[in-house]
């Protein structure tokens, strides 16, 4: 089941930020880096967020979050986590389809490590196509991603 997350309030912030830290300590790794800005996101800082989560629950457990900003007519995926105990489910593609199917925009972009395959390819079969790449002061060489509305 997939539904919207009240992250302003604590408990929910908190489950969120179980399923970021999860996940992302996992991304760190695949990536190479102990120095990973998502893993330094606070329980508050999630709470005070101007984006909007949903989170993909199974068993009544939070198995996945993503978190979106719409920007104008663009959503923007800020962030796109899977626990994993739940990798290798397909629960990232349907959170993806969901999003991509039920919110109104006109592109989507996403931004990720250029070595978090994983993630790219995900994207890529949603349709995302690669438009730019830099490497930010923290080191970590990201690409960005996007697709057109239907």
């Amino acid at each position: 089941m997939i539904k919207i997350l009240e992250h302003w309030h604590n408990v929910v912030a908190k489950q969120i930020y179980t399923v970021f830290q999860n996940s992302y300590k996992i991304e760190a790794k695949l990536i190479g880096t102990q120095n990973f800005p998502p893993l330094f996101r606070s329980v508050q800082d999630i709470e005070h967020a101007n984006s909007q989560f949903y989170g993909y629950f199974e068993d009544n457990s939070l198995a996945a979050v993503v978190e979106i900003v719409i920007n104008g007519s663009q959503l923007e995926i800020d962030s796109f986590t899977v626990d994993p105990k739940y990798f290798r489910k397909g629960i990232a593609n349907k959170l993806l389809h969901f999003v991509l199917s039920e919110i109104d925009y006109s592109k989507a972009v996403v931004e990720t490590a250029v070595a978090n395959t994983p993630a790219i390819n995900l994207y890529k079969k949603q349709g995302f196509v690669e438009f730019k790449r830099w490497t930010p002061s923290h080191g970590i060489e990201k690409l960005a991603m996007s697709i057109e509305a239907n």
